[in-house]
């Protein structure tokens, strides 16, 4: 299970859109920084920046294959963020469900004859 700092790490670093770009490539396999930052019109130092951040909140790791340093997707964080999320989920259809009842009794109820009819 994951922290409370380590869910705000990974909730920080998937604010940003560069850094959801990045884990939705790294979803199709490993990839180097410079492949990383090809589609983006930034510097590779700039995408460094955003590694470090993904890298600090668990959701990459970086191995070493020769003089390489591949980026490499951990889905395991995200896992758990999915399963927190899922539990107010559960609450919120539970509430909408009620609702929904709710509503159908009053479709079903007698309408009431207002003053004067």
């Amino acid at each position: 299970m994951l922290s409370a700092a380590q869910m705000d790490a990974a909730f920080t670093a998937l604010a940003d859109p560069t850094r959801r770009a990045i884990l939705t490539r790294l979803k199709t396999g490993d990839a180097t920084v410079n492949e990383l930052a090809d589609p983006f019109a930034m510097s590779q130092p700039a995408i460094s920046k955003h590694l470090i951040v993904l890298e600090r909140a668990g959701l990459i790791t970086r191995g070493r294959d020769g003089t390489r340093r591949p980026c490499r997707l951990n889905a395991q964080p995200m896992a758990e963020i999915n399963a927190w999320i899922e539990g107010y989920r559960a609450h919120w259809e539970q509430r909408f469900s009620r609702l929904d009842a709710l509503l159908e009794d009053l479709k079903t109820e007698t309408p009431k004859t207002t003053k004067g009819e």
